[in-house]
């Protein structure tokens, strides 16, 4: 493994390709870190640690997890990459309903070229939308600085232009860097800024595992202040290992469908007849219903924690914001594990379509042994992907509310849990075999031996 790690680095366009890519990623940390002016931070830490016992800070932590963003610091880059990853989403979703958007797709790329255009002009409307409401929630909570506020209510007109533009700046400078990274560095950008993103969270989450070690040491069972014992660092350990086995396991995990191809007769030889495979992945989906399905969870609490604070009274109600705490009760597991299984089945009806894969395979001259090209081939592959949609979406369920049992069930902190199952962990090890395999083409494209093949 050394060896091959050496080689990639003795590859003078490959040794540029990965340095031009940290050095990008490092810009992104650095930004990540500058503020707002006009923001009061000590103010805004305050505030937010107020309000973890409430679960805003939950959820906008569980928002910065999938879209490099840093809402409770208000920086310029708090919206992150999210705007553009919903304007993504949804030029996606209307390229399957909306004939314009489905002419343009079956241009290649010049269609393409003009989609990520339109992409890039939503993305910019977005942001303008988010970060004035941002602005404005600044302003209601009181964390911005005396000095930019016209009255006790209201900022200065200026100053609230100059912080929307600030961020919504931000957001396309991270956008162009994403796409810097495609075409001169390493890998897929954004999906790395996402990946940096949660790698630079890792830290922070295992000092709040150690810290009680170094002041009360290492015992069995635990200590009084909360630390950890041996034996449950031994189940993390092999817990972490074995939930990463299985994420690699299901996401590199196809259902291959023989296929043989037609025999062709041109002159004296005879071309075709090959027997092959049609691959089909078990987790289709990939990370997304687990996105849509957190996100959609999220609207409920945004509206009923806040209301049972200012109604505590009302049984109804705290009854309500208790179901849909994140992970405090049995109903959120069951209605996360629910809109899984309904996002699962639906981003892939949307992504796959079996009678466009079956024109295909019959305009090559392919066809499935047993079944007749056309609607018979179609039934056939969207029976088998109901089938294994049905198990990728158990997985994806099981990895998303893994968090939340290892977090009750070790009394660990969550920050810690987030990172054996959920969104975080499938998004770093899809981007990061993402990555390996990028740098394998580039070595098997030089007959050097790639990291992932056997010695």
């Amino acid at each position: 493994m050394f060896e091959k790690i050496r080689v990639i680095f003795t590859i003078p366009e490959l040794r540029q390709k990965i340095a031009l890519t940290i050095g990008l990623l490092a810009i992104y940390r650095v930004g990540f870190w500058i503020p707002l002016p006009v923001v009061d931070q000590e103010a805004m830490r305050n505030f937010f640690s107020a309000q973890s016992s409430s679960g805003l800070a939950s959820i906008i932590e569980q928002v910065a997890v999938f879209s490099a963003s840093s809402l409770n610091q208000a920086t310029i880059f708090g919206l992150g990459i999210m705007p553009y990853i919903s304007a993504s989403i949804i030029f996606q979703l209307l390229g399957s309903v909306w004939e314009p958007l489905e002419k343009l797709k079956k241009e290649g790329e010049s269609g393409q070229k003009k989609i990520n255009e339109y992409t890039r002009y939503a993305t910019i409307v977005i942001c303008l939308g988010q970060s004035w409401f941002y602005c404005t929630f600044l302003v209601s909570s009181k964390l911005v600085r005396p000095e930019f506020m016209s009255s006790e209510s209201s900022m200065f007109l200026s100053w609230q232009f100059v912080s929307v533009i600030t961020m919504t700046c931000g957001t396309a400078f991270l956008m162009w860097l994403g796409e810097q990274i495609d075409e001169y560095g390493i890998g897929n950008g954004i999906s790395l800024l996402i990946m940096a993103g949660i790698l630079a969270r890792m830290p922070a989450a295992g000092w709040t595992l150690i810290q009680p070690l170094l002041t009360e040491g290492l015992q069995l069972g635990g200590g009084p202040g909360g630390s950890v014992g041996v034996e449950t660092l031994l189940v993390l350990a092999l817990l972490f290992a074995g939930v990463i086995a299985g994420v690699v396991f299901i996401t590199l995990g196809q259902r291959r469908i023989p296929i043989q191809s037609a025999k062709h007769v041109r002159g004296r030889r005879v071309f075709g007849g090959g027997r092959q495979y049609l691959p089909l992945r078990v987790n289709q989906a990939g990370v997304m219903p687990i996105i849509f399905a957190s996100s959609l969870l999220m609207f409920p609490s945004l509206f009923l924690i806040p209301l049972a604070s200012r109604f505590p009274d009302s049984a109804l109600i705290g009854l309500l914001a208790d179901a849909f705490r994140r992970g405090s009760s049995f109903f959120y597991n069951l209605m996360y594990v629910g809109l899984i299984f309904f996002f699962c089945y639906f981003w892939t009806a949307i992504t796959f379509n079996p009678k466009e894969m079956a024109d295909n395979l019959k305009d090559m001259g392919t066809f499935i042994p047993g079944y007749r090209p056309g609607k018979r081939t179609a039934d056939y592959l969207e029976k088998v992907m109901v089938r294994i949609t049905y198990v990728g979406s158990g997985f994806l369920a099981l990895v998303a509310i893994l968090p939340t049992i290892t977090s009750s069930a070790m009394n660990v902190d969550l920050r810690v849990a987030s990172f054996f199952g959920g969104t975080a962990l499938l998004i770093a090890v899809s981007v990061a075999f993402d990555l390996v395999q990028k740098i394998d083409s580039h070595l098997v494209m030089r007959n050097y031996r790639g990291l992932l093949e056997k010695s």
